[in-house]
Order: structure tokens, then sequence, then C-alpha cells
């Protein structure tokens, strides 16, 4: 399908980027988050042994990353409101290269937690400036399509992040894995200070100012098509995430998959997601962000009903685990553009913050199931179906309800 038309710049505004450069700057901005976890799982058992770390320790690497990426959002949407997207973004990805370099060389669990942490602090600035800077550039329906474009290169990074991960940890080491990750990091801080200008069109030199800053919050907390939007893509990765966790648990220890093969089934989930990008491309395009969520909630709901059926009747087979996995990503891959796209769409002049805000909710609901599964996860297939069945039903109910009600914004945020 052609990419979506460029309308010309509003006067004010600086020269828009082509699509093809904006579809790519989101592909490696976002990307750095499954980069970020994906590399990094199939190296965790050597560095627990290698750093003679408990697994309760270890898994704080990743519980670490998640709570800095949700808190620090706050801070860098209204930095990127204020002082424009570029300047934050180089900072953010300079400080993401240093402290994935700094976990590579880490002798102690305590300091490679520490440097996890910084890690996913630095890495929320790429994610919220990106999804702002796409609302500095297009109104919320062609922001879909854009957005959907730039994580269909996110999930070739999501397809060969676990395998390029587990190949290089067992070839030279799991500093090897965390090495890959300070390298994407030095890629893409180099082709965003080379090639992506300034998109803000005005600084706010209000928007880090605590009292206005915490109204503008609160009413965009209030808006409704900012909580119907950030509802559905923070349920749909509260699905996601219930995977990403507790699925090598499923595939390897309980099924007794390899890890080559347990890399294989990843990859066919996120060529499935892949899929679903381009569907919500299409959708979009057809019928509008409201409707292709719609059809979207039907694989979703499918994915996460039929998991739960298999795992009842006692199927332990990987087919009976893959292929409600593929269906739930299949919806993911249509979820995911329009929610980061919509969450934003009404604000204009606080993008941002916007951002910032829907990101912590997500990073909250993603911190919340690692934590319910540690407890959940008792050698049993049955709680992790029905961890994702239980998301798949809240995306069904929000994507049939609040977005088909609130999906396009009514209103507008005023300008502060």
């Amino acid at each position: 399908m052609p990419t979506p038309p460029i309308a010309a710049a509003l006067p004010g505004r600086p020269p828009r980027p082509s699509v093809a450069l904006v579809a790519c700057a989101l592909a490696l901005l976002l990307g750095l988050q499954p980069v970020t976890t994906d590399v990094y799982l199939p190296a965790l058992p050597a560095l627990t042994r290698d750093l003679g770390a408990s697994m309760s320790a270890a898994q704080l690497t990743m519980s670490a990353l998640i709570l800095a990426f949700g808190l620090s959002q706050l801070v860098w949407g209204p930095l990127a409101d204020r002082y424009g997207r570029r300047p934050v973004l180089l900072t953010g990805l300079l400080l993401y290269t240093a402290a994935s370099l700094g976990g590579t060389l880490a002798g102690s669990i305590d300091t490679l937690i520490a440097w996890r942490a910084l890690q996913g602090a630095a890495l929320a600035a790429a994610v919220v400036c990106a999804r702002a800077m796409l609302r500095d550039l297009y109104e919320p329906q062609q922001a879909a399509q854009v957005m959907s474009l730039g994580l269909s290169g996110l999930g070739v990074i999501a397809i060969t992040g676990p395998v390029v991960g587990g190949l290089a940890a067992a070839a030279w080491g799991w500093r090897a894995a965390l090495g890959l990750v300070a390298a994407m990091g030095a890629v893409t801080l180099l082709f965003i200070a080379l090639r992506l200008p300034e998109t803000l069109p005005r600084k706010n030199p209000r928007a880090t100012a605590l009292g206005p800053l915490l109204g503008t919050w609160w009413q965009i907390a209030r808006h409704p098509t900012f909580l119907a939007w950030t509802l559905l893509v923070s349920f749909t990765y509260g699905g996601l995430f219930t995977v990403l966790a507790g699925s090598s648990f499923v595939y390897i220890d309980l099924l007794g998959l390899s890890s080559v093969a347990y890399g294989l089934a990843m990859g066919a989930a996120s060529t499935s997601y892949l899929a679903g990008t381009f569907a919500c491309r299409r959708w979009v395009a057809r019928a509008g962000m409201a409707a292709a969520v719609r059809r979207g909630a039907i694989f979703s709901l499918a994915g996460g009903t039929l998991g739960v059926v298999l795992a009842s009747a006692g199927i332990l087979q990987a087919w009976a685990v893959l292929l409600p996995q593929c269906l739930f990503a299949f919806g993911h891959g249509v979820h995911q553009p329009c929610g980061q796209a919509g969450a934003v769409g009404p604000f204009p002049q606080a993008a941002g913050a916007a951002s910032a805000l829907a990101g912590f909710v997500l990073a909250a609901v993603a911190f919340g199931v690692g934590l319910w599964l540690g407890q959940a996860l008792d050698g049993r297939l049955l709680p992790y179906a029905l961890g994702l069945g239980f998301w798949s039903l809240l995306t069904a109910t929000v994507a049939w309800t609040l977005v088909q009600r609130h999906g396009q914004p009514a209103r507008a945020l005023p300008a502060p």
C-alpha cells in the first residue's frame, strides 16, 4: 500500500521531513524498546551465573528498567514541549548508549541494576519524543498510518532481536548481547543527529512550570479521547508483556523447547504482529481508526479466549500456546499504532505531556503484570493463559465501547 500523502507544512512549522524518514526514525526510536528487553533475555541465565546473582536479583534488572522507564516519561515529556524534541532526543540517546555500555562492563548485579535503571530512564526520552513528533507533523488518522509504517520496522527488529541476542550470548557470552544493545543505541543516536530535524512548531516556555504542568495533565487525563486510546494501548500492552515476561517459562521450562525453538516461536509471533501493522495501515485508510481497532479486537479476544480454552482442556503442546499468541499479536499490531497516535491527537500544543502521561500508564500496567506473574506462575500453563485472556478481554471491551464513542476528538486542549 502506498505511504500516506504529505500535506504542505502549516504556516510557522519547520519543513516537514518525508514520510520515509519519519517512519525510519520511529522504527529506530520505538525499536529500542524490544532491543532493550528481547536481545537481553536470552543472556539472562548466563548473566545470573557469571555475576553470582540470585534469580530474584536478576529479575530486578528488568523491574528497575520498567519502573524508571515509566516514571521518567513524566519528566521528558514537559522538557520536550519546552526545549524541543531534538535536544531531548539527543540527550536521552546519549545517556541510553552510555548506560548500555556501563551495563556491558558491570562487575556485579547491583551495578548492572543501576545501569539498567538509567537505561530505562533514557529510553523513555526516545519513546516520548517519537510519539510527540508524530503529532507535531500529522493529524491523528494520518499519524496512525505513519505510525503503523514505523511499527512495521519495529516488527522486523522484534523478530530478529531474540535470535541475534541468543546467538551472541552463545558465541561470546552475555556481555556481547548487552553490547549489541549499546551498538543499537549508538546507531540510533547517529541517525537522529544527522537526519532528523526539529519537529516542534512552537516551544512552550511554561511547559515545565509545576502549576501549569499539573493543570495540563489534569485536562489531558480527563479528556475522553485520551482515556479511550490510552486504555486501549495499555491493555493490549498488558497482554504483550504477559507474553514477554512469561513465555520463556512456558516454552522452555514447561513445554521443553530449546532456546533456538523458543526464539523461532517468538519470531513467528512477531511476524504476526508485523502483519497486524500492515492490516492497520490498510484499515485506517479505508475506514478510520475506530473501525480498524474494532476489527483488531476480534483477533485480540480470539487469541486470549482460545488460549484459555486450550489450557483448561490440558493441551500442553507448543501450537496450543503459539496460535493464541499469534492471534493476539496480530490484534496488537492494529491497536498499538492507532492507540499511540490517538492518545496524543487532541493535544497539538501539549503532545509531549500527553505522550508522557500515556506512557506512564502503559509502563504502570507492565510493571503490575510483572509483579503478578512472579506470584501467579506455578508450573502450570493455565495462569499464563488466564493472564493473556484477561488483557484480551479488557482490550476488546475498550475497543468496542470507549474507542467507538470517543475515538475521534471532540475538542482539543487549548493552547497554553
